[in-house]
């Protein structure tokens, strides 16, 4: 290979310096290691100082096999650079030189790349340093996974029983796993806790790590928390991870049992659904839960029994018995259940009472219970007395109607019962409304409506002024009776509700008025009529006309005028024919009227 131009050079130099014994001075100075996650780029450093400058300086970067021997990845000579092919490095390393600082680069490290770098200094003299530093690759492991024994333990094992395993996976360097029980850490103890490990080294040399917790339990561990910890190594750092918790269950012997009502809470009524509870302090798998109604011998292999719609029958004492099938232990309890009742409100008298008017007014009402009781009265849903007795001194035809005595359990809630009692007085019959009643319609015919009170309830009948008598249709209401007519309007004619009973008699009074509505119009291009309208004039004792005049505005300066006080003197026809008299008088035209 030929010499570049400047070898000669160089080689002249390097005899100067020969032939006068000056040789150049150098130093490398490098950290001790260099740390970094799997993944990311490494940079080492070598920094150096030689008294020759970078001119002639060749840079030389090594890695330590595991025999010892070097293996070089990079060179940079004065007039030329690369890195080494063949090698683990050689598409993955890249150096950057900065003054006295040599930066060698490596990309995407793994675990495999845990190696001794070297870094070497040359001068254009013999003289030449070193420097190592230690490559650390680190990678986190996954989460770890805990997975509990899936049956239950008896406290009565004599071997320690597994608990659970632990795993983690893909870690660098090899992460370790402790055991905690209530946070509390696990060690090896014999014949109570025993921890074993395994350790796998992958194919991408990471490693995984599996750990079993055996151990002999106790009661207590029943509501033991169970997990382990992952310690493994970042750069510069030490991390720590837990794994989600776990339970256990464990099997062991009861020492007592309990009874109770689980529902209702509070006191029990007749009606209510009862749910009994029987439970130990014990939870072992082979044994027999009974609860049985000592009084109807009724009983449920379970630790609840539940009764729907009881009655005061179903009260009394329940027991509950356990019994441990493998040595055939019994332990029993019992409760003592009462069932309230509120039996049927009973009135007195029953269902209805009829009195005078003006006499007094007695009732009484009462339901037996088992608790206290709270009776009231209402009627039309309004409240009338409170007490067991409903009394009126003085009873009106008012006082009649259908009275409702309710009694209650103030203490619990829904507790209720209910009775009536229709209260009838005995007196003339009273018609709702004035004596007179005037009625306003605008058709033919009209319905007329005519209650009356009284007991016995009063029988109506319906006539004219003229002496006419009416069919029409009764019914019985809760405090008498109301009849419906419809009557054919005949002028001065009146009609009269005669309603009566064994008592005597009412009579109202039916006064009716016809209202007619009439319009007056002009046509279109005819001369305009203008009114002035004062009110509503009254055409005679029976019938009431409305008069809505209507207007049109033309060219035509021809006016007819007419005053409502001039119709208020005539009959409707007789007013019509003034107002065509007007008209026809004014202008020789037709004229529409509707």
């Amino acid at each position: 290979m030929a010499l570049p131009d400047t070898a000669p050079l160089l080689v002249g130099l390097l005899l100067l310096f020969h032939a006068f014994g000056a040789w150049a001075i150098v130093e490398v100075n490098m950290e001790d290691k260099v740390e970094v996650m799997a993944g990311e780029t490494a940079q080492i450093t070598c920094m150096f100082t030689t008294d020759e400058g970078l001119g002639g300086t060749t840079i030389q970067w090594f890695y330590v096999l595991p025999n010892k021997e070097r293996q070089r990845i990079y060179n940079k000579e004065p007039m030329h650079e690369a890195a080494e092919q063949n090698t683990l490095f050689t598409h993955r390393i890249s150096l950057n030189v900065n003054g006295t600082a040599a930066v060698l680069a490596i990309r995407d490290v793994g675990v495999r790349d845990n190696l001794e770098f070297i870094c070497v200094i040359k001068t254009l003299t013999p003289e030449e340093a070193e420097g190592r530093t230690q490559l650390q690759v680190f990678k986190s492991p996954t989460f770890p996974t805990i997975e509990a024994v899936e049956t239950g333990i008896s406290v009565n094992e004599e071997a320690p029983s597994k608990i659970g395993s632990c795993r983690v996976k893909n870690g660098y360097p090899k992460p370790h796993i402790t055991w905690y029980r209530n946070n509390m850490p696990l060690r090896n103890t014999p014949r109570e806790v025993v921890v074993t490990s395994s350790t796998t080294i992958e194919s991408s040399g990471l490693f995984s790590v599996q750990s079993e917790l055996t151990m002999k339990v106790k009661k207590e561990d029943k509501d033991a928390v169970f997990y382990c910890e992952v310690i493994y190594f970042v750069p510069g750092a030490t991390k720590m991870t837990e794994s989600q918790h776990i339970n256990i269950t464990v099997y062991y012997l009861p020492t007592e049992v309990t009874i109770w009502v689980e529902s209702p809470k509070g006191k029990i009524k007749e009606g209510d659904t009862l749910e009994l509870r029987c439970d130990n302090n014990g939870n072992y798998p082979s044994s027999i839960t009974t609860i049985k109604h000592q009084n109807s011998e009724y009983s449920v292999e379970n630790k609840t029994m539940v009764r729907t719609n009881v009655k005061r029958l179903d009260g009394g004492v329940y027991e509950c018995t356990f019994e441990e099938t493998d040595n055939f232990e019994v332990i029993s309890r019992s409760t003592k259940v009462s069932v309230n009742y509120l039996e049927s409100a009973v009135i007195m008298p029953k269902d209805s009472i009829a009195v005078m008017e003006g006499e007094e007014l007695k009732a009484s009402c009462n339901a037996l219970s088992s608790l206290q009781t709270s009776t009231t009265w209402f009627k039309n849903e309004k409240l009338v007395s409170k007490g067991n007795t409903l009394s009126v001194k003085s009873a009106t035809l008012e006082t009649a109607g259908m009275y409702k005595c309710v009694v209650t359990v103030p203490e619990m809630e829904g507790m209720k019962t209910s009775s009536t009692l229709q209260v009838n007085v005995k007196g003339s019959p009273q018609i709702l409304g004035p004596d007179v009643q005037e009625v306003e319609t605008y058709e033919t015919t009209v319905n007329l409506t005519c209650s009356a009170t009284g007991f016995p309830a009063p029988t109506i009948m319906w006539t004219t002024s003229d002496g006419k008598n009416l069919n029409a249709l009764q019914t019985e209401t809760e405090d008498g009776a109301q009849s419906v007519v419809t009557f054919k309007i005949t002028p001065n004619v009146k009609v009269f509700c005669n309603a009566s009973n064994d008592f005597g008699s009412k009579v109202v009074e039916f006064n009716i008025k016809t209202i007619l509505n009439t319009t007056l119009t002009t046509i279109t291009s005819m001369p305009t009529i203008s009114t002035t309208t004062r009110s509503t004039t009254t055409i005679s004792s029976d019938t009431v006309v409305h008069t809505t005049p209507t207007t049109t505005t033309t060219t035509s300066t021809n006016t007819i005028t007419y005053d409502t006080e001039v119709a208020s003197s005539l009959p409707a026809f007789s007013f019509i024919q003034h107002i065509n008299c007007q008209y026809y008088h004014t202008i020789n035209k037709h004229y529409l009227y509707q």
